[in-house]
């Protein structure tokens, strides 16, 4: 199915290639770079790109580039899901994917590569399993690795694997049991100069940390599942119990996974958590303009909005501005025109503003059309979707562990229209 995996980055350059059935040669990354020389941004590059011979698949996460090349008719999705799982597992084995951290371990990610895929299809994605069959790298073990000439690959066949839930190694044990879940949800939504929303939706996942002894079995139920459209699960979850009761029951892998990711794109159901007024001018005559902007919390249920940066590409005949904040640190690039506000937290009694005036082109005909805003923020202990979890129940184990929920709002592709 797949052939080849090379992993392409911000720069163009690739620097790391993996083939499993044949080699196939880098050249048919070209096809690759003219369709990213088309795209204004990394974002927009398609995921999908057929050439004469194969099919370029890929994803764009940490600035890198994740490229597969394919030969035959495959649903796109299920490559795509995978690249995924590959750049997880990367995140889990080292703590952050980037170039840098991939050269440093390149034989690790040689040998997680040729676990997750067996001539050409997917063997071993779950992440535990993979680090009972490839032990992640540790500075003594790099050494030891380094005298004896050994490798990270494991002596032994993962326990998992041979069972009925492969998910889950047998015989785990923790002194302090624990079960912590994240509710991550991203808004999408563009918003009109009036203020009214023209489109908006929720992208939300579940994501679970599970360090649970022995084999617990759990369900996880909410205050209003209706909400939740387009699904995804973790095979662990038995889904014919979704079905019927809308509860998740499930057997836990151990660590750290995404137990679901759901969807919730009725208008009614997305709540604006943030508002933004605007005041960008341009005077036909005059070699200078009107910027002010104001941002405020809307619909938070009393939660704080913070991390917030505004951004804005402005108009090709903007020279210069000279803007003063009322808080927080603003720059603005006079080569790409672009402005920068990182805002920081929302005070509802005294809310943040930008005004100033910008310095146009003499003689420019006036810009065609005002820019855009696009906000980046996060609002801790709030599900914007009004999401709440009831409770967590746990069967087959004697003990009792320590159980968590969190929730987290933040901004996804959020831009206001001026």
């Amino acid at each position: 199915m797949i052939h080849s995996l090379f992993l392409i980055n911000s720069s163009g350059d690739i620097f790391l290639e993996k083939h499993w059935k044949s080699v196939v040669s880098r050249s048919v990354c070209d096809y690759f770079f003219e369709a990213q020389e088309r795209a204004t941004e990394a974002e927009n590059v398609p995921p999908v790109i057929p050439t004469p011979h194969h099919y370029l698949l890929s994803v764009y996460r940490h600035k890198i580039f994740f490229v597969a090349v394919i030969q035959t008719e495959v649903p796109p999705l299920f490559v795509i899901e995978f690249l995924h799982r590959v750049v997880d597992t990367f995140q889990d084995y080292f703590g952050v994917c980037s170039e840098p951290v991939i050269k440093d371990n390149v034989v690790v990610v040689y040998e997680v590569l040729e676990e997750m895929l067996d001539n050409g299809f997917p063997l071993a994605t779950e992440s535990n399993i993979l680090k009972e069959l490839i032990k992640p790298p540790t500075i003594l073990r790099t050494v030891v690795n380094t005298i004896t000439g050994s490798t990270n690959v494991g002596d032994q066949l993962p326990t998992g694997q041979l069972s009925v839930v492969p998910w889950r190694r047998t015989g785990v044990k923790y002194t302090n049991n624990e079960a912590y879940f994240d509710v991550i949800e991203e808004i999408d939504a563009i918003i009109d100069k009036s203020g009214s929303t023209i489109t908006a939706e929720i992208q939300g996942v579940i994501d679970a940390c599970v360090k649970l002894t022995g084999m617990p079995d759990l369900t996880l139920s909410f205050m209003n599942p209706r909400l939740l459209d387009d699904v995804s699960f973790h095979p662990c979850v038995r889904f014919k119990r979704w079905e019927s009761e809308r509860i998740l029951s499930f057997i836990p892998p151990d660590g750290n996974f995404r137990l679901l990711s759901y969807h919730v794109s009725a208008q009614n159901l997305v709540a604006i958590p943030v508002y933004v007024k605007h005041n960008i001018s341009f005077r036909d005559s005059s070699s200078l303009g009107r910027f002010e902007i104001t941002v405020g919390p809307k619909q938070t249920m009393g939660k704080t909005v913070e991390g917030v940066i505004v951004t804005s590409q402005m108009p090709k005949g903007v020279l210069n501005m000279s803007l003063t904040p009322s808080q927080g640190t603003h720059t603005f690039d006079p080569v790409t025109k672009m402005l920068s506000w990182d805002v920081g937290k929302i005070n509802p009694q005294k809310l943040p503003s930008l005004k100033g005036t910008m310095s146009l082109q003499a003689g420019a005909s006036k810009p065609d059309e005002n820019p855009t805003i696009n906000l980046q923020f996060k609002i801790q202990q709030l599900a914007i979707s009004g999401l709440k979890v009831n409770r967590l129940d746990m069967y087959g184990e004697k003990y009792k562990p320590f159980k968590g929920i969190k929730y987290m709002t933040k901004a996804g592709k959020f831009q206001v229209r001026t």
